[in-house]
């Protein structure tokens, strides 16, 4: 729900409550627009396909960073970043150790502090804009792309099974 966030909606005077809700919250047009065919929350938590869009949902109501809610959505995310791992070039085990830190960090693992999570997010930084064109070029291949994001929807929803409650500005 992050990209092209200021879409002006076709007939936006009818939108449900919920849509609206999202709207607020900055939500992308496409998204917004897609939700258009659902009733409530739930119906379109239930169907939706996009993980990156769920994850984005829940991302603005996780709580602050320490929090036991935001730890939660650490661990979810992990998981949908694992999908990512065989676009790494052979060998490069950067950003395979910053998504182990990250859920030590996330599970409360002693010794692991914000800190940590941070160092080892830069180091798999150098490796991540490597591997990115290759990542790339088998994520913009649709059936792949598409898969990607079904998956990371399906871990979202192991973790999170209900829709999340929406909070108005």
């Amino acid at each position: 729900m992050h990209e092209g966030m200021n879409l002006k909606l076709q007939g936006e005077g009818n939108l449900k409550n919920w849509i609206k809700t999202l709207k607020e919250m900055e939500a992308c047009g496409n998204a917004l627009a897609w939700c258009k065919g659902y009733e409530s929350l739930a119906e379109a938590w239930a169907d939706c396909q996009r993980g990156d869009w769920m994850l984005w949902l829940l991302g603005k109501l996780s709580g602050k960073p320490e929090s036991v809610s935001r730890k939660k959505l650490v661990l979810v995310a992990c998981q949908c970043a694992r999908l990512a791992l065989p676009y790494a070039k052979e060998g490069e085990l950067r950003p395979l150790r910053a998504i182990e830190v990250t859920e030590a960090w996330a599970r409360g693992d002693e010794g692991i502090r914000r800190e940590d999570v941070r160092k080892a997010a830069d180091a798999a930084d150098a490796a991540a804009d490597a591997a990115y064109a290759a990542a790339y070029a088998a994520y913009a291949a649709a059936t792949s792309r598409i898969s990607t994001l079904e998956k990371c929807a399906d871990i979202v929803r192991d973790y999170y099974p209900v829709a999340p409650k929406l909070k108005r500005k």
